[in-house]
């Protein structure tokens, strides 16, 4: 545990390792406070482009946990930051949340149903198939495509519901194009995140739940990983992967019960 807690900071998924559904996970407090009081750099790295960071944080705020928005980053986020770097001043069509197209407005990108350089997805609960026709019409005429992540579901209090990797797939399919994805496991949003806390990657333990997202991209990124069981994860699935985290923890609250 004291080679975990003595990294400079860390990088950490939400769903699983910081709470399930609207429920704040058992040491999450702790170790958020022990955070701030240790001068540890630290932010949450989100798959989901549905949120603003502020948003976000008036999220945690009614779980009773405070944190600003600063320490928050989204794939909607790494997604404009990836087109802006590739594309200056393009313009986009975008089928996703308000967050989505906020994020491309703080990068200088603009919306365009006519022509634009690029078709950007990210979950979304007004997917219909007017916007799929239209997405599978600009592609076919040059547009690149691009999802905010693979994800095929999110995991609900409700249940399973469908995520960027399966709304993308029928413009895919109609299209014989590919999509690119910016989100977890794709290295580039570890990268992103560890340039806003300003943290080499030897310095920096990556939390998740995930093998298939979050840990990849940890190794991937050459951070620690420490894969918690409190999410969709458990013990025995760990074996099913050709890599492995360096850490394996029962959840946040193995690492604050020594405080």
């Amino acid at each position: 545990m004291q080679e975990i807690l003595n990294k400079s900071g860390f990088i950490c998924d939400m769903d699983g390792v910081i709470y399930r559904g609207s429920r704040v996970l058992p040491g999450v407090p702790e170790f958020i406070q022990w955070m701030m009081e240790n001068d540890k750099k630290f932010i949450f790295l989100t798959n989901s482009p549905e949120r603003t960071p502020q948003e976000l944080s008036m999220k945690l705020k009614r779980m009773g946990l405070d944190v600003s928005a600063d320490h928050f980053y989204t794939s909607a986020m790494a997604t404009a930051e990836f087109l802006a770097s590739q594309c200056p001043d393009c313009t986009a069509y975008v089928i996703g949340e308000p967050s989505l197209t906020k994020a491309m407005y703080d990068q200088g990108i603009y919306m365009n149903d006519v022509n634009p350089e690029y078709v950007v997805l990210g979950e979304t609960r007004t997917y219909c198939f007017e916007k799929v026709e239209k997405a599978i019409e600009l592609v076919n005429k040059g547009a690149k495509l691009i999802g905010c992540n693979p994800d095929t579901i999110g995991i609900m209090e409700k249940g399973v519901i469908p995520a960027t990797g399966s709304l993308i797939a029928p413009i895919e399919i109609a299209t014989g194009k590919k999509a690119y994805f910016v989100g977890k496991p794709n290295p580039l949003i570890v990268r992103k995140a560890l340039n806003r806390i300003g943290c080499h990657s030897s310095e920096i333990a990556f939390i998740g739940d995930r093998m298939d997202t979050d840990i990849i991209a940890g190794i991937e990124s050459s951070l620690d990983t420490v894969l918690v069981l409190s999410g969709v994860t458990h013990q025995e699935d760990v074996d099913n992967f050709p890599y492995r985290p360096k850490y394996i923890l029962s959840g946040i609250c193995d690492l604050v019960k020594d405080l």
